[in-house]
């Protein structure tokens, strides 16, 4: 190993046109060691390490998913290689990234984004964050069109967050999320803060509606709203939805089914609980914080927010309704109905859209993929289908059917032939032929017309 003093004389006697060999004679060194400092293969001061390096294997699998995605975040590739077999952690990590230099460069995104920001504090138990997640592109499969929806609430004290994938956002489903996101989280705390959703408030004045009202006094909290252009005051919450993006969604297959990215989302948001905080000077994580806030226990039922959704009935008399299919009668097989179901009711209605209720059911769990089918339905369908069978002999497709005289005028109308007078009476009928040609044993001669004269 050169030092630094070494190399630099090395090249200072390069430049002035010395040989390899003649500065190794005159440093005393190698000519292989002094070719490969000349030629910049290694950094004067610093030995080659005899360990391999762990992470060498793992290069071309980051270089290829950064040549995918630059802006892939490091902690997301790290749980992508930590299944691979790779072992280091995070710090250890992020080094062997820059020390490779895996990432690329992003021009347009290096921009300066540097402002005042203020740090809010948040007593225990005291805030929850809410907002809507639009997801794009979801997998075709999920039948979400181009945006699928996840409600994010995160803890403002201890940064815990779960979320929940919804099929949309309006007040029912927003209920139905809020609800699971409490029971996920562990309790209630004081105070809800959102954004201007429409669901919760007039976003003109930020005022709360009468329906989100009752949901509040169900639950036993306070409705905040954020002033108008202010997305720092929700910052934990927003943090979350980028992780969520980021460490989730980013990577969700295309064959994911809607429970498996729940469940992948579930173990991710569980995952970072781990996160390593500092309170007072001592050191704890997120769950650890979560458990110390004062949060009073949820009500045992959700707010009972009615869903009505359209639906399309299957030939089998069959509606789809979260991941399983309820009977309906015979006959409205195409026909739209509306599948009314209120949260914490065991039974969900099918009416149609002149809202009279054709089938009553017990709901199934979600996504258990059952066929409830009421006694009554499946009777009638049977009757239905086998009263639509026929005895007849099926038609045979070798006849020969030529065209009738209704369809010939027809086509003399379009030939523009007329439709009455002597040539529109006049019928060609085959079977005369056919039976004076029956007659004739033989074909006529001389002889015969001559006797016939006679």
């Amino acid at each position: 190993m050169l030092t630094l003093e070494e190399d630099v004389e090395a090249q200072a006697l390069r430049a002035q046109g010395w040989s390899v060999s003649a500065i190794a004679r005159h440093l005393g060194r190698d000519r292989k060691t002094i070719r490969r400092y000349l030629a910049g293969e290694v950094v004067p001061g610093k030995r080659r390490s005899a360990v391999a390096d762990p992470f060498e294997p793992f290069v071309g699998y980051c270089r290829a998913r950064l040549a995918d995605d630059p802006h892939l975040w490091a902690a997301t590739l790290l749980d992508e290689v930590a299944e691979l077999g790779y072992e280091g952690g995070y710090s250890t990590f992020t080094r062997a990234l820059r020390r490779y230099q895996l990432r690329p460069h992003c021009e347009p995104c290096q921009v300066s984004r540097g402002r005042d920001v203020a740090i809010i504090t948040h007593p225990s138990g005291e805030e929850t964050q809410w907002d809507w997640l639009e997801l794009p592109d979801p997998p075709a499969s999920w039948g979400a069109g181009k945006q699928a929806h996840l409600l994010v609430g995160a803890l403002a004290h201890s940064s815990k967050w779960r979320g929940i994938l919804a099929d949309a956002e309006d007040f029912p489903h927003l209920v139905e999320a809020l609800d699971a996101v409490v029971r996920r989280l562990g309790g209630v705390t004081q105070v809800w803060r959102f954004d201007r959703m429409a669901t919760v408030c007039y976003p003109a004045s930020g005022r709360i509606t009468p329906a989100f009202a009752q949901v509040a006094k169900h639950y036993g909290v306070r409705s905040v709203t954020c002033p108008p252009r202010r997305g720092n005051r929700k910052g934990v919450v927003e943090k979350a939805n980028h992780s969520a993006a980021q460490r989730w969604w980013r990577t969700l297959g295309d064959d994911v089914t809607i429970a498996e990215a729940q469940a992948g989302l579930d173990r991710l948001a569980a995952k970072l609980d781990s996160r390593r905080r500092v309170l007072d000077g001592e050191r704890t994580t997120v769950a650890g914080l979560a458990a110390a806030e004062r949060l009073h226990a949820p009500p045992l039922v959700a707010f009972p927010a009615e869903f009505d959704l359209p639906r399309i009935v299957t030939p089998q008399a069959l509606v789809s309704f979260r991941g399983n299919s309820y009977s309906v009668p015979p006959g409205l097989g195409g026909a739209q109905v509306q599948v009314r179901h209120r949260l914490g009711a065991d039974v969900l209605r099918i009416v149609t859209d002149r809202g009279a209720t054709v089938a009553v059911h017990h709901r199934a769990s979600d996504g258990a993929g059952r066929v409830v089918r009421d006694d009554g339905h499946v009777i009638a369908l049977e009757h239905a289908a086998m009263g639509a069978f026929s005895t007849d002999r099926p038609c045979t497709h070798k006849t020969r059917r030529p065209p009738s005289a209704a369809a010939l005028a027809e086509a003399a109308k379009l030939r523009g032939l007329p439709a009455t007078g002597p040539a529109a009476h006049v019928v060609i009928d085959l079977a005369t032929y056919a039976a004076t040609a029956a007659k004739l044993a033989s074909a006529p001669t001389h002889e015969t017309y001559e006797s016939e004269e006679d």
